[in-house]
């Protein structure tokens, strides 16, 4: 993305939670900073960055949080993975995730594979 710093890993992940959006943010930013993240500024590299993409369907404007994540849709480092998990999920406000692809190709991106 543009972003200084090495290169770095990511992934999507689908999780069932008894949690409420806010607390499940709560809860990620808790373990970023069990692993020592700070948080400086803008696009600086980082430790670990977990970000709340998607949940359910709900579409939510707050200062703490926005749902669905507002740059997902840009992003191929996201869109490749969620599309791995399913193609035909709705971004809600976007469309589905397959129809977002196309925009993304060009974004650099190398997958890993495991021996």
């Amino acid at each position: 993305m543009g972003a200084p710093g090495p290169d770095y890993v990511n992934a999507v992940a689908e999780l069932r939670t008894t949690l409420e959006p806010i607390e499940l943010l709560r809860a990620l930013l808790a373990i970023e900073a069990a692993h020592g993240r700070t948080r400086g500024q803008p696009n600086a590299p980082r430790t670990l960055d977990l970000d709340l993409l998607l949940y359910d369907d709900l579409v939510l404007d707050t200062p703490e949080l926005v749902l669905p994540h507002p740059r997902l849709h840009e992003r191929a480092f996201v869109l490749v993975p969620l599309a791995e998990l399913d193609r035909e999920r709705i971004v809600p406000g976007r469309g589905r995730v397959v129809d977002l692809l196309p925009a993304v190709a060009m974004q650099p991106l190398d997958k890993l594979t495991t021996p």
